[in-house]
């Protein structure tokens, strides 16, 4: 664990890894009780830290009950897929004609970071830099209500996004998409940048570890 982390952080990753791992199952209970004593703290900053954990998709508060790991079907992920590769893609095609060449080199520079990282099979700090990559040209698009629905809608996805990324390939994968849509940026085809970023697999190409949970073993990925 990285020692500038908080507690509070540590807790976040320990039970992001817990989930991402499959020690902690769909549908498991995660004691705040127990978290307490573990860490020697009060229950305040684990009520944060759970919060947190539900607003990315990883926990499920239930009243009464406390928080459960969330599951997501099948029909979770197609359409939150289906959602991002519209919003994204049509992001895409409006960067393309206002994309500076400087954040052009900036995309390439991130890429090239990203490459490094998957050959170092780093998915954590892979995932964090994969994220400004598409921030980067989101936010050239130009459109904040566009990107506002964007964030909204990945914000709440992220478990399911680092699961795809720690697919056995697929952040190679996602470096090789990457150049194609920095490519199609220099060449001012948005038609073809909206289609790159928008691409995602089609239903049989999901499978399921646990099912009916969508697990880090199959579904749709990242670009």
């Amino acid at each position: 664990m990285e020692k500038h982390l908080t507690l509070r952080e540590k807790i976040l990753e320990n039970i992001r890894d817990a989930i991402i791992s499959g020690s902690l199952k769909a549908g498991s209970r995660v004691s705040e009780p127990e978290l307490a004593e573990r860490y020697g703290i009060s229950r305040t900053p684990i009520r944060e830290a759970f919060r947190q954990l539900e607003s990315e998709g990883y926990l499920t508060v239930i009243p009464r009950r406390g928080a459960v790991v969330s599951e997501f079907s099948q029909k979770d992920v197609e359409e939150f897929y289906a959602i991002k590769s519209i919003l994204e893609g049509y992001a895409a095609r409006c960067a393309c004609e206002k994309l500076t060449p400087k954040e052009l080199d900036r995309l390439q520079a991130i890429n090239d970071r990203l490459a490094d990282l998957a050959s170092h099979n780093d998915v954590k700090t892979f995932f964090k830099i994969h994220n400004d990559f598409h921030d980067l040209f989101i936010k050239a698009a130009d459109n904040e209500k566009l990107r506002e629905l964007i964030t909204s809608v990945v914000n709440r996805f992220q478990r399911l996004r680092l699961m795809s990324l720690s697919l056995p390939e697929r952040m190679r994968i996602s470096v090789q998409e990457h150049e194609k849509i920095i490519d199609a940026f220099r060449r001012k085809d948005a038609a073809t940048a909206e289609a790159l970023v928008g691409i995602r697999p089609p239903p049989r190409q999901m499978k399921s570890r646990s099912a009916p949970s969508w697990s880090a073993r199959g579904g749709c990925t990242e670009s």
